[in-house]
């Protein structure tokens, strides 16, 4: 079979290696659809500060299983699937109280092992989830970072009756304002610079878009939703300035989600944050009951993945797929591999 290794940065190669056979416990995945993702550009550009190479990729995917390992219950040859690309200890304290997705040891395929980026892919069955059906493959592919979203969403607890602000229209901006709504909040807004990430948003249903380039934030705000401004704001872009208008536009004793990674040292308002007694929270990864969720929000029609798919490249043309993102970037959301063409 084929296998894609990126072997240094911007060069990826593709190895002839053995179709690997199931040992027990395990499922072999035919892997069909690939998404890539902001962390996996930055591994193309030699900006991922927990990745060596050479480093097979790919933790965004759906398949289907061609085979099963003995013992393995639950999964079924032909079924449609997605893979949960954690490698835990299952020791350490996290693990041990059910929060894997911080645990010490903390592995990700395609990142600090190797990916699903090849023809097939042979994994522990118990990181596969199934798929509806009746779902597409593409969609199967967003929903790692769709259970991103909901892991991000319920850490504000319940946000069924809420209004909701989402600081920035990328591609995870997008799922935690659709994942607001389709868990139940009231209202919600989403805000960005660009006026093409904002129109797909508003294509996917987010009741209130706006460009902060051209219109204050805290105007907007009391706009919307009136005197009691927003019950959550979750921060999707990750810098100075969105975690800046997040505090400063906050109702006093209100809730903050930083979603998105910075990508050095913060420098906020911690007097403000103090001072009005702000709730200032994080969120990482998932776990698989936000992967259940995720599958149920897609299904049920909750959550719109397709809208999100700029282009999709087959599997040969992966480089010429990361080429597309950085031409693009203003006008690309979610590009798929489509590992069997």
């Amino acid at each position: 079979m084929l296998q894609q290794v990126m072997t240094s940065p911007g060069v990826i190669e593709f190895r002839e290696v053995e179709t690997p056979r199931p040992a027990a416990g395990e499922a072999l995945v035919r892997i069909e659809k690939i998404g890539i993702c902001g962390s996996d550009i930055h591994v193309y550009h030699g900006e991922h500060p927990f990745t060596s190479y050479p480093v097979t990729q790919g933790h965004e995917v759906s398949g289907v299983v061609e085979a099963l390992g003995e013992g393995v219950e639950g999964l079924r040859v032909g079924q449609k699937v997605t893979i949960q690309p954690q490698v835990v200890c299952g020791e350490c304290y996290p693990c041990r109280h059910g929060k894997y997705n911080l645990c010490e040891q903390l592995k990700v395929m395609g990142f600090q092992t190797t990916g699903v980026a090849s023809h097939f892919f042979a994994v522990d069955a118990r990181k596969v989830t199934p798929l509806p059906e009746t779902m597409s493959l593409d969609d199967g592919a967003m929903i790692e970072p769709l259970a991103v979203a909901v892991h991000a969403v319920r850490r504000a607890g319940d946000v069924r009756g809420q209004k909701i602000v989402v600081l920035g229209a990328g591609p995870i901006g997008n799922l935690v304002a659709q994942t607001a709504a389709g868990l139940g909040a009231a209202d919600v807004m989403i805000t960005d610079v660009s006026d093409w990430r904002l129109e797909k948003a508003a294509q996917c249903g987010v009741a209130h878009c706006v460009n902060t380039k051209r219109e204050d934030l805290g105007e907007a705000i009391l706009a919307a939703f009136g005197p009691d401004k927003a019950d959550v704001i979750y921060d999707c872009a990750g810098n100075d300035v969105t975690m800046g208008q997040a505090i400063r536009y906050a109702r006093k004793g209100s809730t903050i989600i930083l979603v998105a990674v910075f990508a050095g040292m913060a420098k906020v308002d911690l007097a403000v944050l103090n001072d009005h007694e702000l709730d200032l929270n994080t969120s990482m990864m998932y776990r698989s009951e936000d992967y259940e969720k995720a599958i149920e929000l897609a299904s049920t029609g909750r959550v719109q993945l397709a809208p999100l798919v700029s282009r999709r490249f087959p599997f040969r043309e992966y480089l010429d797929a990361y080429r597309y993102i950085d031409e693009h970037r203003e006008t690309t959301m979610k590009v798929i591999i489509e590992v069997q063409k």
